[in-house]
């Protein structure tokens, strides 16, 4: 079969973040599986993310080609192409920009407005969507009235490849430190200053606490100053963005993962953490309880909630053994070869359906 994929999110992990990883990785196990994928990218480039996307996006009408037998587009891309006739088209959501949007304000809040209108039309359109969670699919009816034509297929590791990766970086912490890793992008949802507040609390709780921050983003001017205000400077270590070798040191290095984000639509991060064999700590919010079904999950944007998980983990080794231990069990049905298994049983089973009626 001959898949197009369509895709303006940026094709590197530090801006791609999540996203990238999980069209990257199920990308690569299509073709393993032997499908023929095309990777449809921007070719021009504009300081405004959201002007790029409209433009490729638009351009895209222009740039029809014959032998795609099923079109992908991710998120919004995509969208000038559904409906139109030319073959089995299916939109994959990967965050639903309409409830992400909701923790932002500004500027962004305004343009990431025009790309949810954008995604709508794509999912109305599509003759079939696949979100990656249960949580997803219900934000995905709630803010874009679909009811149909939905179905979940989660995001894939490649666990072949991590645990290699896992072996050529070996990192131990030093005897006397606790480490807490956490790995996102800095966005409001992540919630990294209900973290920085819990190791405020934590800091004459246990002795050598470490909290170790990957990534970067838009946040990271107000958390640094948080961090600052909170004179964690001794405690918090910021590490910026880091390579895949890097970020699998900093795993191995960790006694913890923690992330208290509130808006998941799946977060392949604790796929990496439960992968790296660390037990998580995670809010009970987004698909967070769908991916982390052996972990802690507290409740959200509560930071003496989150003391209690991490102090509760600290105290209790065999507890630390026995999450990672089901994590890494749990890890393995999201295995990638067996998300492209079900990714291609969905496409095929669409092919096989009638033309569904489309929105206007």
């Amino acid at each position: 079969m001959h898949l197009r994929l369509i895709t303006s999110t940026p094709l590197d992990t530090v801006r791609g973040s999540g996203t990238f990883a999980g069209i990257s990785t199920l990308a690569k196990f299509l073709r393993m599986s032997g499908e023929i994928v095309d990777l449809v990218t921007p070719t021009l480039r504009f300081p405004v993310y959201t002007v790029e996307r409209l433009v490729f996006n638009e351009m895209l009408r222009l740039g029809h080609r014959g032998g795609i037998d099923v079109t992908v587009g991710f998120d919004m891309d995509g969208y000038a192409l559904a409906g139109t006739g030319r073959g089995l088209h299916i939109a994959s959501i990967k965050g639903v920009i309409a409830d992400e949007m909701r923790f932002e304000a500004g500027l962004t809040r305004a343009t990431m407005r025009v790309q949810a209108l954008c995604e709508k039309r794509h999912v109305q359109r599509a003759d079939l969507v696949i979100a990656t969670s249960r949580y997803a699919s219900e934000r995905i009816q709630e803010f874009y009235a679909i009811s149909n034509k939905l179905r979940i297929v989660p995001e894939p590791i490649d666990l072949t490849r991590w645990r290699r990766l896992l072996q050529l970086n070996p990192a131990q912490p030093a005897g006397d430190k606790f480490i807490v890793l956490s790995v996102c992008r800095f966005y409001p949802r992540k919630r990294l200053h209900v973290l920085l507040g819990a190791a405020d609390r934590l800091r004459g709780k246990i002795p050598g606490l470490e909290v170790r921050i990957v990534g970067g983003g838009p946040e990271a001017p107000r958390l640094k100053s948080i961090c600052r205000k909170l004179g964690l400077q001794g405690i918090v270590t910021w590490l910026g963005n880091v390579s895949q070798a890097e970020l699998a040191s900093e795993y191995n290095r960790c006694h913890i993962f923690c992330l208290p984000s509130v808006q998941e639509a799946f977060g392949i991060v604790f796929l990496e953490a439960m992968a790296s064999a660390k037990p998580v700590i995670a809010a009970r919010a987004g698909a967070a309880p769908e991916v982390v079904q052996h972990g802690i999950l507290v409740e959200p944007d509560d930071a003496g909630a989150l003391v209690e998980g991490i102090e509760r983990l600290y105290h209790a080794p065999e507890l630390r053994a026995a999450l990672a231990a089901k994590g890494s069990e749990c890890v393995k049905q999201f295995d990638a070869p067996l998300i492209a298994e079900a990714f291609m049983q969905e496409v095929e089973h669409a092919g096989g359906l009638p033309a569904t009626a489309r929105s206007a």
